[in-house]
């Protein structure tokens, strides 16, 4: 699968990135809003200059990546944080992944981005490794502990 695979969604793409999303929760049993729901909240994400969701393959999307990107003072331009990033189960370790996140990484570089962020369950050691093998870090140069993310529900 080649970048050209890969297009920027927009709001009419909302009910089909909505799906998707859905589907990645689901298929790891995480509490999800429905597809319905997040269609609607991605209808109004997608107009936004700092919200970029890519979708690869054509009429029917096969994975997606779900990018923001923030203001940040150490940067002249965004941090990009990557939310999320899924392909079908049935098309996983064909390149669409990869070419998901190669073409979201030029899109950061293109914005001017300073870092992009992705965070994994230390248990999905797969996921982990896929994100390792194409350059991210957990323990940041010149140090010997790992990095942590740390959330609270509001």
């Amino acid at each position: 699968m080649g970048d050209a695979d890969v297009r920027t969604a927009n709001p009419a793409d909302a009910g089909v990135v909505g799906r998707l999303l859905w589907d990645f929760n689901t298929e790891f049993d995480s509490p999800t809003p429905s597809a319905e729901e997040f269609a609607t909240r991605f209808e109004r994400l997608l107009a936004l200059d700092e919200v970029v969701v890519l979708l690869s393959g054509d009429a029917d999307p096969t994975g997606f990546a779900y990018l923001t990107l923030r203001p940040a003072p150490y940067y002249d331009g965004p941090l990009a944080q990557l939310e999320e990033l899924y392909v079908r189960p049935d098309l996983r370790d064909q390149g669409i992944g990869t070419a998901l996140l190669q073409r979201a990484l030029d899109l950061c570089r293109e914005r001017s981005a300073g870092e992009m962020h992705i965070n994994v369950d230390e248990v999905d050691t797969d996921t982990r490794r896929f994100y390792e093998r194409h350059g991210f870090v957990n323990v940041a140069p010149g140090t010997d502990y790992r990095m942590l993310f740390y959330e609270i529900e509001l």
